[in-house]
């Protein structure tokens, strides 16, 4: 693996890790070299993937909550510095889906969606900004800090039937690009992502996976994405929001001045296993 890509050394969490796209980006995560804190509900599969990296070489905790407490973000990075002694990585990625049209929406409904995606990703965010700012301090300048936020073409699109959904996803975009304006200085990166997956909460709306070819919803088309935009290779990317599925990742937004307006190549044409890919490049976002 190019040494501007791999995460040897590094700690990430990562949310909503049990299941889809979480256990899609911690897998790849562990593959770079990353250290794992997995986070989900209580339950069998989020330690499934735990094992599953353990049984691959890779270190990884599990510490289970729901991501909407604050007790939750405070333990994960409780449980990154304890285990591995600090947190480098950060991916929000826990969300749940609760549709309906807007005029028979209830407020539990909306509230409990607003909850895992927006304050989840805030309680996360919150948590590793505020460990990344007082690290920068005792160092005397920028350090180490990735956040990769999950968001949703929904906020564009105006999802029919997912007014919470859309609304969450607009705020998390919305907190990418100020969290990245708010803490470039202390080195902190935050971008979003807009996935299209095939994962068990979209099952249906995009219905089964493709026979007997690549399906190219797979959410480990979505992985390497993450993998870059957590890696050094990415220093300059901050406060972008990614479009991505089937290997294909055109920027929608960025922080104005940011380098990473930019044309710049993602992935590497080949990974680390040597299966060459090769993505558009995202144009500038004029």
């Amino acid at each position: 693996m190019a040494h501007g890509l791999t995460l040897d050394g590094k700690t990430a969490i990562v949310t909503g890790a049990g299941n889809g796209l979480g256990r899609a980006e911690a897998l790849a995560l562990a593959a770079a070299g990353a250290r794992l804190v997995l986070n989900d509900l209580t339950g069998q599969a989020v330690h499934a993937v735990a094992d599953e990296i353990k049984g691959a070489g890779g270190e990884a905790v599990v510490c289970e909550g729901d991501i909407g407490d604050w007790a939750t973000g405070e333990a994960m990075l409780g449980a990154a510095l304890g285990s591995f002694g600090g947190l480098d990585i950060l991916v929000n990625n826990a969300g749940v889906l609760r549709d309906r049209m807007v005029f028979t929406m209830s407020a539990h409904e909306w509230d409990l969606v607003l909850r895992v995606h927006l304050r989840g990703h805030f309680i996360g965010t919150r948590m590793a900004t505020g460990y990344w700012r007082e690290q920068s301090k005792q160092a005397g300048g920028p350090v180490y800090g990735r956040i990769i936020n999950t968001s949703s073409e929904a906020f564009l699109l105006g999802s029919a039937g997912q007014p919470n959904y859309a609304a969450a996803k607009a705020g998390i975009a919305a907190l990418t690009v100020t969290t990245a304006r708010s803490c470039a200085k202390y080195g902190v990166r935050a971008n979003a992502i807009c996935p299209r997956a095939r994962t068990g909460m979209t099952r249906d709306l995009m219905g089964a996976a493709p026979e007997g070819t690549i399906d190219p919803l797979a959410p480990e088309h979505v992985a390497p994405l993450v993998t870059y935009l957590a890696s050094p290779s990415a220093a300059a990317i901050n406060g972008e929001v990614f479009v991505v599925h089937g290997g294909v990742a055109p920027a929608t937004a960025s922080v104005p001045g940011s380098p990473a307006r930019r044309r710049w190549p993602w992935p590497p044409r080949r990974s680390d296993s040597g299966a060459a890919r090769e993505a558009a490049r995202p144009g500038r976002d004029d």
